[in-house]
């Protein structure tokens, strides 16, 4: 744990903690989101073979998931953990572009 929260740049593990509590609620209010975008494009397992359901999951979550963080982390004052996070997720997916003037270090 020390060596996480040194890799981190942590200082408490009070912070380390809503660290660990923001991964969790994006997590799984991105996959939520998703499901809904979903059920409003109709797809779901009955009417779609389940490798393409699960492409496009993948494909809505993967986006979503950086900007939710960046909410949740600015929502719970970890914006500066959160944002350089964010930005590499987004740089690697190819939409650093998006936020280019918003995530400057």
């Amino acid at each position: 744990m020390s060596t996480l929260k040194e890799r981190w740049g942590i200082t408490s593990n009070f912070q380390f903690v809503i660290i660990f509590v923001v991964f969790a609620i994006n997590g799984s209010l991105s996959a939520r989101i998703s499901g809904y975008l979903m059920r409003y494009l109709g797809i779901n397992n009955e009417n779609t073979h389940w490798f393409f359901y699960y492409l496009v999951l993948i494909v809505l979550v993967l986006p979503l998931y950086p900007f939710l963080l960046m909410v949740f982390g600015y929502l719970f004052g970890q914006s500066k953990f959160f944002f350089p996070f964010a930005k590499k997720m987004l740089q690697s997916m190819g939409l650093g572009f998006v936020f280019k003037n918003l995530l400057k270090k």
